[in-house]
């Protein structure tokens, strides 16, 4: 399944994070992508605070550090694979084993590692409109993924996306 949405503003994009923190269950994957500056990083920090990360915890992009991990209602493990070159880093940062976790995983540039995809969750991918306005294409993998896609098709006119 999917799902094109559109944001006007990263308030709009950082809702949208927070209702999926509302929704999300132990091993949610989700994977994002967009050139740098698209907003995966907003989304990822509204995404922290409806998973119940407390407001005094910065939520920054891991891209020198790799994984970043927020405790809340459940672990938030956001990573960013931008610096990663080959499969067996994945192995060295325990990826697989947070994916079957009782955590969410956040996976930034997942797409430059094939082996980052486990097929299953919500693909988010962020494009610039324009200095505000994003357009989302969002792809719903397994039963897991189609089930949040549907819930959100049926909230997003009050997340105000369009």
């Amino acid at each position: 399944m999917q799902l094109e949405l559109a944001s006007s503003a990263a308030a709009v994009t950082r809702e949208l994070g927070r209702w999926l923190g509302r929704q999300a269950r132990a091993a949610d994957w989700i994977g994002l992508g967009g050139e740098l500056g698209a907003g995966k990083t907003t989304l990822v920090q509204g995404l922290a605070r409806g998973a119940g990360v407390a407001a005094s915890v910065a939520v920054n992009s891991p891209t020198f550090v790799i994984l970043q991990t927020y405790p809340g209602r459940l672990p938030v493990h956001h990573l960013d694979f931008y610096r990663l070159e080959a499969e067996q880093e994945l192995n060295e940062i325990g990826y697989h084993e947070l994916l079957e976790g009782p955590g969410i995983c956040l996976v930034e540039w997942f797409d430059r590692l094939p082996g980052a995809d486990p097929g299953r969750g919500l693909v988010i991918e962020l494009e610039v409109v324009d200095l505000n306005r994003r357009r989302l294409h969002l792809q719903g993998r397994g039963e897991r993924g189609t089930e949040l896609l549907e819930l959100l098709e049926r909230s997003a006119r009050e997340l105000g996306l369009e």
